[in-house]
């Protein structure tokens, strides 16, 4: 069975930009897996821990095969290689990062266990996500919460400034 999810990505250390292409060429290479959109790359201030660079994030939209946790698994494979190693306590949840990937929707599923929540739990608090999720899913809907266009109706996006399209052909990751 294919299932469209999304892949939030971001990056505040290093080359965030170069982070987030080389990640879009690694999601499109997860076997059973296929790449279908990627946002615009969006600069954003920092989330949490407001004392750090600002972050670069992104949106992938990808058809898979792959399960919820074997999808996680890839995510974190791909954020390791690109030298990043999450506290098991999760210390570093809010600071600074090389990349950070996370599965914000899986179809309509509502997941909740140990390490996996889906929807991503704060999702519709995050205009860093939201404003690229609906560049290239208009029409997305939250499940519990319903569409991310009015969760982003709530809130001020102005800090949320697009860098260069991650999809255009100059700008393929």
């Amino acid at each position: 069975m294919t299932i469209t999810a999304f892949v939030g990505l971001g990056s505040n250390l290093g080359d965030s930009t170069a982070a987030l292409r080389a990640a879009f060429a690694a999601l499109a290479a997860i076997e059973g897996t296929r790449l279908l959109q990627a946002s615009r790359l969006y600069r954003t201030p920092a989330w949490g821990v407001t004392e750090q660079p600002d972050f670069v994030n992104a949106v992938a939209m990808l058809e898979t095969q792959r399960t919820p946790q074997q999808l996680l698994a890839d995510l974190l494979a791909i954020e390791r290689v690109a030298g990043r190693d999450r506290q098991a306590d999760g210390s570093d949840r809010w600071g600074p990062r090389t990349l950070d990937l996370d599965l914000l929707l899986y179809g309509d599923a509502v997941i909740s266990e140990p390490g996996l929540q889906v929807p991503h739990p704060h999702l519709h608090e995050r205009a860093f996500a939201l404003v690229p999720l609906l560049e290239i899913a208009p029409d997305a809907l939250i499940p519990g919460i319903g569409p991310a266009r009015q969760a982003l109706a709530k809130m001020e996006p102005g800090e949320v400034e697009a860098v260069t399209y991650a999809d255009s052909p100059d700008d393929r990751p």
